[in-house]
């Protein structure tokens, strides 16, 4: 039986989570985000070069790391397309990213329905 490494927060972020996903993930065969959004993220430096991760699996860095964004990641593709842009500005390749066809997608209007929803409520 193969090996997993699950790593969980259970402290509202901050924990240092993607820094130990990033050395972990140097000697997986995958990395996958299961859940969340862009609303939060990490940063990994590497050789001087910082990335911020919001969506994509920090794994992405290891050429032999199948980097999977998973069925409870929420997605806005505006944030997906500017961190595959910065990856590939790096020199970084994408073709190790899969993206689970049961993800969610946000839309702009989504997040402006949002906000109206928020604002109507008030003080409620």
């Amino acid at each position: 039986m193969s090996k997993v490494d699950v790593v969980l927060g259970a402290f509202y972020g901050d924990e240092g989570k993607g820094k130990i996903i990033d050395y972990l993930s140097t000697n997986a065969d995958v990395s996958i985000r299961c859940t969340g959004g862009n609303n939060a993220g990490h940063t990994i430096e590497v050789d001087g070069v910082k990335f911020a991760f919001h969506l994509i699996p920090s794994g992405i860095l290891n050429k032999g790391t199948l980097a999977v964004i998973g069925n409870g990641v929420v997605i806005d593709p505006k944030v997906l397309i500017e961190e595959i842009t910065n990856l590939k500005e790096h020199g970084v390749t994408v073709d190790n990213l899969r993206i689970s066809d049961k993800a969610h997608i946000i839309m702009p209007y989504h997040i402006v329905e949002d906000k109206m929803l928020e604002e109507s409520r008030g003080n409620r």
